[in-house]
């Protein structure tokens, strides 16, 4: 019998547009699919919260449509190159294929798998999860690019990505009768169960590859035409919602490019919208490069003289903020869906990352850890340099004096302050000249005054003691 070929998922939870198993299937050797959950590897950025939530759903998935081909999915967990050298050991193995993820952790392992098996095993890395590879996207000067627009200019004016290709007709998987052990999916305990803070993320979304191309089919048909103004609007369903499906590999970048490409041609309506929206997957790409390059964005600001910004450590406050409860109905309404649903309007993103960094100056790492635990979407790279655009120390960054006013941004983009009512139910009464500012709210007023408190900090206040810190730091 022909030795098998390990083929090794990571963030690639998908059969179609799947560059190592393609390649892996061209072989004509039979395929043995394995997942391994590596905590240690990741340390600190070990899948969160939700996204284990997600992860749990997304491999079931995954399973699935690998039985229905024949296969099985294993699933090891543990040292990553302890559990590959056992399967090795077990099937007979002669090769690894895999599909590269760009976290700094997930290289520093690529290495180390060449280095423990190369001499003895044909090892095969592919891309996939990136429209363009971080090597091969270089300014005029051979550097790699630090502000976005240039970055993806020169990105459009590359060959477009290849078309997608479709899960392989010819493939053969390792016998049932010979398969090695297994962990159960169940005994891993991804999802949360006393108390289960994840009991409604099942209303929201639909975890799996089959789920990633019913939301892009949706956005496609629904929310591309308005995308560039929509988007902006908590209150409207304007945002396609793909990341999560993006983070976990269930959809290629190459398929969304293509999909949208091919929806647009021919409709001059959706073309305005589908640029806006191929300009926010460039920015994804980005983040990706710019963690490539400078593996420390999680942790260091990218601008070195943010290093002695005078951050605070107010315990109480991050906790409230949390919480939802700073007295900011967007800022609130946007942490509480965070919580509800693992996922958070990209606006409202950018809104309540500005108050715990500007008007808390709690320091950014705090916020894009609970980012990392509590999004289902929880990238890296993306997590890492939204934080650091915001707080003005990232690359090709928002300017250290803009300080989001959430009143304002509130009025602006929640007008009718449906958004706020939705998840800040003790101001749903409250009519749309007082949403977002309900302390000006007379207690005589329909009875007493919501439950609600007021603002942590005045804003006015707040603006004034933030523009002090940044000038200490610039």
């Amino acid at each position: 019998m022909t030795a098998p070929v390990l083929l090794w998922f990571r963030h690639d939870l998908r059969l179609s547009d799947n560059q190592a198993l393609i390649a892996a299937a061209a072989t004509g050797q039979a395929l043995q699919a394995v997942y391994i959950l590596d905590d240690a590897a990741a340390a600190q950025w070990q899948a969160g919260g939700a996204s284990r939530w997600w992860l749990h759903h997304s491999l079931a998935a995954l399973g699935n449509s690998l039985a229905a081909g024949g296969g099985q999915l294993l699933l090891r967990r543990g040292d990553t190159l302890t559990e590959l050298a056992s399967l090795v050991a077990d099937t007979g193995a002669t090769a690894i294929f895999w599909n590269r993820i760009h976290e700094p952790w997930a290289d520093q392992l690529d290495s180390q798998l060449r280095q423990a098996f190369g001499a003895e095993l044909e090892l095969q890395c592919f891309g996939g999860q990136l429209l363009y590879e971080p090597e091969h996207i270089r300014n005029g000067s051979g550097q790699p690019f630090r502000v976005f627009t240039p970055f993806w200019k020169h990105c459009r004016q590359q060959a477009v990505p290849a078309p997608p290709q479709s899960f392989p007709e010819q493939i053969r998987f390792v016998s049932s009768a010979t398969l090695p052990a297994s962990d159960l999916l169940a005994d891993w305990k991804l999802k949360p169960a006393h108390p289960d803070w994840a009991a409604d993320f099942n209303r929201h979304w639909q975890p799996g590859e089959a789920g990633g191309h019913a939301a892009l089919e949706s956005f496609c048909k629904l929310g591309l035409q308005d995308y560039g103004v929509a988007r902006d609007r908590p209150d409207q369903a304007g945002t396609s919602r793909l990341s999560p499906h993006l983070h976990f590999g269930e959809l290629s970048p190459a398929q969304v490019w293509h999909t949208v490409q091919q929806v647009t041609a021919g409709h001059s309506r959706l073309a305005r919208g589908a640029e806006h929206f191929l300009r926010e997957l460039g920015w994804r790409e980005f983040a990706h490069h710019l963690l490539h390059h400078w593996p420390t964005l999680p942790t260091t600001p990218f601008r070195g003289n943010f290093k002695n910004f005078p951050w605070k450590n107010d315990a109480q406050a991050l906790r409230l903020w949390q919480q939802g409860r700073t007295g900011y109905p967007i800022v609130d309404a946007g942490m509480r869906e965070l919580w509800q649903t693992g996922w958070m309007h990209n606006r409202v993103r950018m809104i309540a990352a500005s108050f715990l960094i500007k008007h808390l100056l709690i320091p950014w790492q705090q916020g894009e850890a609970w980012f990392h635990d509590t999004l289902v979407d929880a990238d890296l790279a993306n997590n890492s340099a939204g934080w650091q655009w915001v707080a003005g120390c990232g690359a090709d960054a928002a300017p250290y004096f803009r300080i989001f006013n959430p009143i304002i941004q509130g009025k602006k983009f929640d007008p009718e302050g449906t958004y706020v009512r939705r998840w800040v139910p003790e101001l749903r009464e409250l009519p749309a000249e007082l949403i977002h500012e309900p302390w000006k709210r007379s207690t005589g007023l329909d009875g007493a005054t919501p439950a609600y408190p007021p603002p942590l900090i005045d804003h006015a206040f707040a603006r004034q003691r933030a523009l002090a810190a940044f000038a200490v730091a610039k």
